[in-house]
């Protein structure tokens, strides 16, 4: 079970430590945004049972008396988004003065390689149109925050990094995913962006997970140590307790969340994962109906290039669409047509955060007539020799509501009692569900879409976006 208080328990572990003067946690900095029309928590340590008094030059202000391990926190009222430059004054036995802080909408970002995939690319890995975007990255209204990678088996309470304006030097090193999201944002809101950046590479879903997450403790052995090696830090329970807790409840407007590959081999607790690292970042951001939105892991030739199952990708791809349709209030981005077989970090960064983008601006600030949600597998209807699939079409305008019929429909196979699968012909009935049948499958009982090594996708709304890889039985092979 989650923390009732993440704040003083979070400071129960400085408790013997004496505090002379006034800290606060690196993301309490200038440049910083503040999450609009919200109590933004404010906190730090100082002298045991002195007074703190924080100030907001927009006119809030709120006042606390330290704990006994010098532990203090408020709530401070923010006001509407505006591009007015405000100072944040803290005042107890000394005083912290943040300068140039912004009122806007901040958003968290994390995951592995592909979150952390900067603007600038890899080494062997670009990332499309990254000149163009460094051309327009002076953005003072738009600010980034890079927390470095750290790992640690007890939570922190503070990680370092510090708030810079977007500019073509800061832009270049940060989340290729993070910024276009913001960009997106801030174009179509007319108001300040903050964007929070916390990944690492090559890391498991487990790593981001807190100890008390019951179905770490059904498969996981939580770690007694870690090396100082950073390979062999990706720990479970390790990159939550350093790079997700020390936010505690830093206001925020929502999560995007790109990782999964490197849970290829092991797809079957995926989905309780989701379940479980969801309620418990909602928890500790105290904001039980947090939007989540995911990006689903993109077409690559995993048994080609890293000797990997087919199957089991195609199973984390089905693990995180299906824990977007069971999750309240979470979303998940379609990747189907933006893979590279021969890359496991797709180029086309621009493409995913869009549809991030577009999730968030229906779903959280009401735009209308944008294409965001891809049509999703319900039913099955057995028809002799063919099967009617029905899709759900929710949330759908712009042509969101039709399949895209210019294109030949293709990777459809279907199998009769044997589970022997054979390549399949599609039709989109006039109803807008899809007719698959096979002539070497008298009697068929079950259809998969995209389960092969890299996919290219092929089934489409007629908005553009992709249907996810699925398959309407649960055979194992």
């Amino acid at each position: 079970m989650m923390k009732t208080c993440p704040f003083l328990c979070f400071f129960l572990l400085f408790a013997l430590v004496s505090y002379s003067q006034t800290e606060v946690p690196s993301f309490f900095a200038d440049n910083m945004v503040l999450q609009q029309q919200s109590n933004a928590a404010v906190w730090g340590m100082d002298v045991p049972g002195s007074i703190v008094k924080i100030e907001g030059s927009w006119g809030s202000t709120a006042e606390t008396k330290t704990a006994q391990n010098g532990s203090w926190q408020v709530y401070l009222e923010t006001p509407k988004a505006s591009f007015e430059a405000e100072t944040l004054t803290i005042k107890g036995s000394s005083t912290i003065t943040l300068k140039n802080v912004l009122i806007g909408e901040v958003w968290f970002c994390s995951g592995q390689s592909n979150m952390e995939m900067p603007i600038k690319g890899f080494d062997k890995s670009p990332v499309n149109g990254s000149d163009r975007f460094l051309a327009d990255a002076d953005h003072p209204n738009i600010r980034l925050f890079n927390a470095p990678r750290a790992a640690s088996l007890s939570p922190q309470n503070d990680i370092q990094g510090k708030w810079e304006m977007a500019s073509q030097e800061s832009v270049s090193e940060f989340s290729a995913v993070g910024y276009l999201f913001g960009k997106k944002l801030f174009d179509k809101l007319h108001i300040p962006i903050g964007i929070i950046e916390s990944s690492w590479g090559g890391t498991q879903i487990e790593a981001w997970m807190p100890a008390a997450s019951a179905s770490l403790h059904a498969t996981i052995k939580i770690p007694e140590s870690l090396s100082k090696n950073q390979n062999e830090q990706k720990k479970p329970t390790a990159l939550y307790n350093a790079m997700i807790y020390p936010f505690q409840d830093f206001k925020i407007k929502g999560i995007l969340w790109y990782q999964g590959e490197s849970n290829r081999n092991n797809p079957t607790p995926y989905k309780q994962y989701m379940h479980d690292l969801i309620g418990a970042w909602r928890a500790q951001f105290y904001q039980p109906e947090l939007p989540f939105y995911m990006v689903q892991i993109a077409p690559y030739g995993y048994a080609e290039y890293r000797n990997g199952n087919v199957l089991d990708a195609n199973l984390i791809r089905e693990a995180q669409a299906l824990a977007a349709q069971e999750i309240p209030n979470t979303g998940i981005a379609i990747t189907s047509d933006v893979g590279k077989c021969n890359d496991i970090h797709p180029p086309e960064k621009k493409t995913i955060a869009e549809r991030l983008a577009n999730m968030a601006l229906v779903e959280q600030y009401d735009f209308e007539n944008l294409g965001y949600k891809s049509p999703e597998f319900k039913t099955l209807e057995m028809q002799g020799n063919k099967i009617k699939l029905k899709f759900d079409f929710d949330n759908a305008t712009n042509g969101n509501q039709q399949f895209d019929t210019t294109n030949e429909i293709r990777d459809f196979t279907i199998a009769g009692k044997d589970q022997k699968f054979y390549p399949a012909t599609v039709t989109v009935t006039d109803d807008q569900a899809l007719s698959v049948e096979s002539d070497k499958v008298a009697k068929p009982v079950a259809v998969r879409y995209g389960f092969v090594d890299c996919l290219e996708g092929s089934l489409f709304s007629k908005a553009g976006l992709p249907v996810s890889p699925f398959r309407t039985d649960s055979w194992k092979n």
